[in-house]
């Protein structure tokens, strides 16, 4: 069978080859044509575009580069009806990829596949009109999106497991190093460990380390080690831990949070791989005109949470400070409630369990690799 993919980011590109490579396994004769990046091109096919030719972000980048954008655009759609693939299969990144799927709908009987869906329970809900009419079989990662769209929205989904689930589930099962050796292998002393997990943004670290420092540093039992982001130098960081005794360990996130006791983590995926490692941890997130998006939160925004934790329980699992609730103060209190011996750190572990049982053990390329298979095959 022919698959053509499309892209716009790094992340969508590593989902994305995943999912041929379980598509290979189950599809001998499957070829790929795609929009995308250097992993789905190590799988094999024909690349078309490198997904960095589509991916601006920011009103002025879009605005500036329309142009190019609405032309590969235009060249996609004209591709896609030259190969005749047997089913499209978009890969997140809605802004682009919604429209291609309009075209397709309308111009050809190509069958539409969302590996990845929207997020369109966070913003832009409208767009629940366009995905029914044009998306012929949506795959979500998440389980709390299969109520918003079959329930509120009547629109049947495949809930196939969760990426992130699965690689801790595979990084557990190969990792044997013992705390002792870690500390070892980073020069760190032997105490237990408050990990710190910044984000991978310049402007997110500029404007939540700090507190995040101040705050874990009340606690002198414990050392603090901060997760070092692949795509952050070393020397954006020194300015922020000097003055500090904070360690610094780069790449190596998950044997990190093998060996903490606790976290403070910015919200993002960094939350949930918290949580799936059973690591007790205070979400906080400074915004700007924080008494501002704090009204937005209650009486605006539609969901009740930012981190994927709550969603996925649908309950305060672990504690947000946000907006007007972020300071070092708060999260001083927040972390000093989930550390060992305490009541808030059972609760919070139970909660865990429950985010494992509702991800399940279900690998999401696999299945729905299985699902796309039989599909097409009908």
């Amino acid at each position: 069978m022919k698959y053509y993919l499309i892209v716009g980011e790094a992340s969508g590109d590593l989902h994305a080859s995943h999912l041929m490579a379980a598509l290979r396994r189950v599809d001998d004769s499957a070829e790929f044509r795609f929009f995308g990046g250097d992993l789905m091109l190590a799988v094999g096919g024909k690349r078309v575009r490198h997904y960095r030719e589509l991916a601006y972000m920011g009103f002025i980048p879009v605005l500036l580069h329309l142009r190019t954008i609405f032309k590969n655009m235009a060249m996609c759609k004209r591709d896609i009806v030259e190969w005749q693939p047997d089913a499209l299969i978009l890969v997140d990144y809605p802004g682009f990829n919604l429209d291609i799927a309009k075209y397709v709908h309308a111009n050809t009987s190509i069958p539409v596949y969302y590996y990845i869906s929207p997020k369109i329970w966070a913003w832009k809900e409208w767009r629940i009109k366009s995905i029914k009419r044009d998306v012929d079989e949506m795959f979500s990662i998440l389980p709390f999106e299969v109520p918003f769209f079959e329930q509120k929205h009547h629109y049947p989904i495949h809930y196939v497991g969760n990426p992130t689930a699965e690689e801790v589930r595979q990084f557990q099962g190969s990792y044997h190093e013992t705390a002792a050796d870690f500390c070892r292998r980073h020069g760190l002393p032997t105490k237990p460990i408050i990990a710190l997990l910044a984000g991978s943004r310049r402007q997110e670290i500029k404007d939540n380390l700090p507190a995040m420092i101040k705050a874990a540093s009340r606690f002198a039992d414990y050392q603090l080690v901060l997760a070092g982001a692949p795509s952050i130098p070393s020397e954006y960081y020194a300015q922020f831990l000097a003055g500090w005794d904070v360690a610094i360990v780069d790449n190596d996130t998950y044997p990190l949070l093998s060996h903490a006791v606790a976290a403070v983590v910015t919200s993002g995926t960094a939350t949930l791989e918290t949580a799936l490692f059973r690591v007790p941890q205070v979400v906080c997130y400074e915004t700007p005109l924080p008494k501002l998006i704090a009204f937005l939160r209650r009486h605006v925004l539609k969901v009740r949470y930012i981190s994927l934790v709550n969603l996925i329980d649908d309950s305060e699992v672990v504690p947000e400070l946000v907006a007007d609730t972020f300071s070092a103060d708060n999260i001083a209190h927040e972390l000093s409630c989930i550390l060992p011996g305490t009541t808030g750190r059972d609760r919070m572990l139970e909660g865990y369990e429950r985010i494992w049982q509702k991800i399940g053990a279900d690998s999401p390329s696999q299945s729905a690799a299985h699902i796309i298979y039989s599909l097409v095959r009908q």
